[in-house]
Order: structure tokens, then sequence, then C-alpha cells
């Protein structure tokens, strides 16, 4: 194999802060290369750098051996680097068609020779199998064929190097195989990808060779072939893994939360709910397991107050749900880790501090005068608090939240809710983007408010996830709940007949 990239002692400080310190990295042609780290570890520093939109404090970059400076987004098109962003930078106003040739032209000609360009990207598609609809708008497709569209508009620009960044984070198992052929597709034709993911048995499955980041540094790279989960975990933390089995518990007598025939938009098979009825105990997690686009997203609305329910009964802490408005809900006591923490959980242009302390401007310890005076030493010393104790990897309480790593940012969202002591928690995928360690820390937190009475609704897509904690088990399909299992060694391919519409 021939070497593609090389970065050498790559470095950069954000103030007296090194993000990325000396880092060493080869990537070969026609080579899976993974990059490995923790929430913070510097891997999007890295790779920010390479397509432009961050400037080294110092280290070289060679592309084919000869050196490059990289200076703007634009400039690592040129060179053949492309990336698809963990969170999808498509215009939603815009179609598939749109998107793809959105801000290039090929050749002088004022005029769009839209037919000509159609079949090329068609072309282009059916070369890799990328399956997509090209003149739909984007808010009309699936998360995946969005996915595809980001690789699609890569390989149109000439992408000969592809960055994924947790590509995988919100696809169902049948997408990620998808994802994973077209990446075989790609490496048969000699292109390179840099694949950034915390999933160690994805990792082992498509990785060529593995580089681990800690704390901004490059610390060791393996063959996949040479290494097993275990060890990458460990290498990644700095220390022994050691992984927690969680006791199940018994449903106690008392609800905090029953549906009751609950129906939203019924007639959708994927984006609504059907007479739905369920309970979460006090002190219990209820696990709801189905692929992606069976009603989920709706069903944590409904009990969030985000939406109202077209018929049925809502009771939280035995009181019938008359009003459906997420003040109301917070009022109760409900706390919300969003499916999406970049539209309904966090403001990315203000600070870390401010978005820790977004449902607390009320309360004495934060502010007098139901919230006209802030008291900003003691939201000082809480956000400090917050940050060690969740591990939150950032300069400053005073950076925007939108400078830090997707896993951070997560970490700012599960401090907020977790910290409120909540009666009932709706959790929507909430160890998304989360690398091992501090994905076990948060399934640590949700096991001890479960402990201390909390209920917990949990809702993932990650199946092993919801085996691992979840006290019973419900799977939905088409918005229908068809079928309850005991979360106590749980009848596994029973439930997965379930969540494919094959219940017994």
């Amino acid at each position: 194999m021939k070497e593609f990239l090389r970065m050498e002692n790559m470095s950069k400080k954000f103030g007296e802060v090194y993000a990325n310190r000396e880092i060493n990295l080869s990537i070969m042609e026609g080579e899976v290369h993974t990059l490995l780290g923790e929430n913070g570890a510097g891997k999007s520093t890295l790779m920010n750098i390479l397509t432009g939109l961050y400037q080294p404090t110092g280290g070289s970059i060679y592309l084919h051996g000869k050196k490059v400076k990289i200076d703007s987004p634009s400039k690592a098109v040129k060179l053949g680097i492309g990336m698809v962003h963990q969170h999808f930078m498509l215009v939603e106003a815009l179609t598939v068609f749109e998107n793809i040739i959105l801000g290039i032209t090929k050749d002088k000609s004022i005029f769009i020779k839209k037919d000509a360009i159609k079949n090329e990207i068609l072309e282009l598609a059916d070369r890799y199998g990328l399956d997509i609809e090209i003149d739909k708008a984007i808010t009309e497709i699936s998360v995946g064929a969005q996915q595809r569209v980001e690789i699609l508009k890569a390989l149109y620009r000439g992408a000969e190097l592809l960055i994924l960044d947790e590509p995988t984070a919100a696809l169902t198992d049948i997408e990620v195989e998808g994802l994973f052929k077209i990446i075989r597709k790609l490496t048969a034709e000699n292109k390179s990808v840099i694949f950034i993911s915390h999933k160690m048995r994805e990792v082992l499955e498509i990785s060529d060779r593995i580089t681990i980041l800690r704390t901004g540094q490059t610390i060791k790279t393996l063959t996949k072939d040479k290494t097993e989960e275990a060890e990458l975990a460990n290498l990644m933390i700095g220390k022994e893994l050691v992984s927690s089995e969680y006791k199940k518990v018994m449903k106690t007598k008392e609800n905090i939360l029953s549906l009751e025939q609950v129906s939203f938009n019924k007639t959708s098979k994927h984006n609504g709910i059907s007479e739905i009825s369920l309970n979460v105990g006090k002190g219990e997690i209820l696990g709801i397991a189905g692929v992606d686009g069976n009603g989920q997203s709706q069903l944590a609305q409904i009990v969030t107050g985000v939406i109202a329910p077209d018929s049925g009964n809502v009771i939280l802490n035995t009181n019938k749900i008359a009003k459906f408005a997420p003040i109301d809900f917070i009022n109760s006591n409900v706390s919300h880790i969003p499916e999406d923490r970049n539209k309904m959980g966090l403001i990315g242009n203000m600070s870390v501090r401010e978005n820790l302390i977004l449902k607390s401007l009320n309360k004495k310890r934060i502010s007098a005068g139901k919230g006209l005076y802030l008291k900003r030493k003691a939201i000082a010393l809480y956000a400090k608090e917050m940050k060690e104790k969740y591990d939150i990897r950032c300069a400053s309480i005073d950076m925007e939240l939108r400078n830090l790593s997707g896993g951070n940012q997560q970490k700012i969202v599960l401090a907020r809710e977790l910290e409120e002591e909540p009666k009932l928690l709706v959790a929507v995928h909430p160890t998304r983007g989360l690398d091992i360690g501090a994905t076990k820390y948060v399934h640590d937190k949700m096991i001890d408010s479960r402990d201390k009475g909390c209920g917990i609704l949990l809702i993932s897509a990650d199946f092993d996830e919801v085996l691992k904690l979840s006290d019973r088990i419900a799977v939905m399909f088409e918005g229908q709940v068809v079928g309850v299992y005991s979360g106590e060694n749980p009848p596994i391919n029973e439930i997965s007949l379930a969540m494919s519409g094959k219940a017994k």
C-alpha cells in the first residue's frame, strides 16, 4: 500500500490548552483507518485541521509525500479530502440534487445543465451503491438516506479521502450494514476512509488499522487482527475498564407514568402511535426496543409535553394530564434527554455554564427575585462542580457550547437533567456519541437514579443498551406496543422477532 496522507507532530492550542499535542498519523491508500478516543481526546480538532476549518499551532501535513498547506475547507476539497460530519451539513429546504451541487460548478456556463448533472450523480450513486431519491426534499428522507447524500456530495466533489465522523450513531443495524458495503466499495477503488467511532464491534469489523488518541496525544496504532475490544477500551481510557452487570428489579405497584389507549397520528405507521397502553413504575427502567421510526419519537414527545395526544389518557404521579406543555412537565419533575440535543436540548451560542442552568433560573441557589437577578458566583461554582462531576472536557465554563465535541455536549444535557433528581426521566438515546467510559458513567448514573425511586422510560436504538439497563422491555412496531418482556433473562429471539413485526 502507498501512503496517501501523513500528519506529523500536529499541535493545536486554544489559549493555553492543547487540544492536539504532536500527533502523528498516516493513512494508506485503500484503507479504513479508525480514530478511537474518549470524548475530548482531540479527534474532532485533528479532523478540523485536516479539512481546513482550523489552522494548526504546529506540525506538517503531507499528501502523496508532498507537503501541503490546508488553509480553508475549499482547499481541502481541491486536495481530495471530504468529510461527513456527525450532524449533517444539509440544507433542509433544498432537494437532494440541490444539496449535492450546492456551491460548485464544473464548467463555465451560467446555466445549470440539470439533466446531464443528474445523470452524472445517479451514475456515481449506482457505482457505489448509494441509494438516493434525487428530487426529494431533505426533510422527506430518512437519516440513513441523508448520510448517503452527504457521502455522495463528497464523492461528487472528487474526494479520495473520506472522513466519517460517528457515521453509525443514528443508523439502524440494517443501515449500518449498507454503510459498510459502501465503505468496502470505496476502498476497493483505492479510496481511503478515516472512520471515527466509539462502537468497538463496528471498529473491529470495518477497520484495517486503528489509532488511539488520549488527552490530545497519539497513544498507539494497531492492526485490527492484533487487538480486541478490551485492549482498545483500556488504551482509550488509560486504565482497565471494569464492565458493570446491573441487577434487575421487580416492578412496584406504584406507577410514576401511565398511558391508557394513547394515540397520535395513528394512521401513520412510522410517525404516529396507536392505542398505546403502558406503565413506568417508581424505581424501574422500562426500555423501549424497536427499529428507529416506529413511533418512539412521538411517544417521547407526548410524555414530555412537546405534543398532545389525539386520544387517550396520560397519567403522571396519579394526576391525569389535561394540558400538554413542556414547562408543566418540567414543573412536575420530569427530566428529558432528547433524541436531538442540538435541536431540543442545548443552545449552541450560549456558554457551558448558561446551558447547565437553563432549567434552574427560578431556583434560589441560582437566582433571586424569581429569576430577575442571577447569582453569578454561585452559577460559576455550580458549573465548575458539574464540569468535574460529569467529566465535561472544555477549556472554560464560558466557552460557547457549539465549540465542544458532541459527546461533551451530551454530558451537559445529562448533568442538567440528572441533577434535578427527577421523578420521571425520559431518556432517548442517552449515550449516543459517547465513548465507552462515558457510556458506563451514564449507565451508572441512570441506575443510581432508578435506585433512588426515579422511574425511567429508556428509548434507545442500541438493543444491547436496552437489554443491559431495562427491568422490563416493551417492543414497539409501526406505532404499537407488540409485546412486554421481563428484563431478567429476556427472550432475545422473541424480542427480535417482535421488533421486526413477527411477534408470536
